[in-house]
C-alpha cells in the first residue's frame, strides 16, 4: 500500500505551529511513503481580510521546504503545494500570487468563508443558532466553492463538505442530501475542467465528503481524487489514510493520485 498525505500544514500557516522538519519526521514515523505541504496562501492576510496579500509573499514556504528537502531527500518523497482558499474573493490578486509562486506540484482550492451577503464570515468563526440557520448558510457557502470551481486554478477541491465538519462541533445535525443538485453542478464543474477532489480525513476524525458524495462523484465519473489528513500537528500526520483509501476502493475507485510539479500520478488502490 503506498501511502500518501496530501493534506499538511506546518507554521508557514498561521493556524500551525509545526516546523516542517516535525511534520517530516511524524510522516516517516507513520509509515508515509509521500508528504505534500499544503499551507494556506489566501490573497488577503489572516488577520485583515480587506488587505491584498502581498504578491511575493513566498520566501518562508521556500526557505522552510528547502530546508527538508535537503534534509529527508533519501528518506521520504516530499512536495510543495499550498492549500489556496478564498479564490472568489480576490481572483486578480490570486492570479498575480500564482504567476510569482515557486514551482509548485498541487493546489488544492478551497472555500471557508461565507460570501459577502455573511460579511465573508469564516465557519470557523460563525455560529449558527439552529440547524435551518446552518443549511441557509451551506447553501451560500457553496455557491462561492461554484464561483471557485468555475475559475479552476487548482488541482483539486478541498474539503466539499467542510460546514458539516463545524456543524458537528457546534453539536447541530444538518442533513446535506438538500444540496445534491448543487453537488451535481460543482461536480460536473470539476470532471469537465479535468480537475479532481480531495478526501479530506479531518484528522482521522470525519470525512470531508463523506461516503455519499464520493459515491456519487465517482458514479458522474469522477476519477481523480486524493486523500489528506489536514494536519495541523505531528500528532495527526497520515490520520485516517489508510482508512480513506479503504473506503474509496470499495466504493469503485481503482486508483488515488499525487502530483509533481501539476502533473498526475496515479497510484493503484
Amino acid at each position: 500500500m503506498y501511502l500518501a498525505d496530501y493534506h499538511t500544514h506546518s507554521r508557514v500557516s498561521p493556524d500551525s505551529k509545526a516546523t516542517m522538519v516535525a511534520q517530516v519526521e511524524a510522516a516517516i514515523a507513520a509509515g508515509l511513503h509521500e508528504l505534500c505541504f499544503t499551507d494556506h496562501f489566501e490573497p488577503f492576510y489572516w488577520d485583515d481580510i480587506t488587505v491584498p496579500r502581498d504578491t511575493d509573499d513566498w520566501g518562508a514556504l521556500i526557505a522552510e521546504f528547502s530546508t527538508v528537502q535537503r534534509q529527508y531527500v533519501d528518506k521520504i518523497t516530499l512536495r510543495l503545494g499550498i492549500e489556496l482558499g478564498e479564490a472568489p474573493m480576490d481572483i486578480p490578486t490570486v492570479e498575480k500570487m500564482l504567476q510569482k509562486a515557486p514551482n509548485l506540484d498541487f493546489v488544492i482550492g478551497s472555500i471557508h468563508r461565507l460570501s459577502k451577503a455573511y460579511d465573508y464570515m469564516d465557519w470557523a468563526e460563525y455560529r449558527p443558532k439552529t440547524a435551518a440557520e446552518a443549511s441557509a448558510a451551506i447553501g451560500d457557502y457553496l455557491q462561492v466553492v461554484q464561483t471557485q470551481c468555475n475559475w479552476g486554478g487548482f488541482h483539486v477541491l478541498g474539503h466539499l463538505t467542510l460546514p458539516l465538519r463545524y456543524c458537528k462541533y457546534l453539536g447541530l445535525d444538518v442533513p446535506f442530501a438538500p444540496f445534491h443538485d448543487q453537488v451535481v453542478g460543482i461536480y460536473k464543474t470539476l470532471i469537465d475542467k479535468g480537475l479532481g477532489i480531495e478526501l479530506n480525513t479531518t484528522r482521522g476524525d470525519m470525512n470531508c465528503p463523506d461516503e455519499p458524495w464520493l459515491k456519487l462523484y465517482h458514479d458522474m465519473g469522477g476519477r481523480r481524487i486524493t486523500l489528506g489528513s489536514d494536519a495541523h500537528q505531528p500528532k495527526d500526520m497520515g490520520a485516517g489514510i489508510r482508512e480513506g483509501q479503504a473506503l474509496i476502493k470499495r466504493l469503485g475507485f481503482t486508483y488515488f493520485s499525487t502530483f509533481e510539479q501539476g502533473k498526475e500520478i496515479r497510484h493503484p488502490l
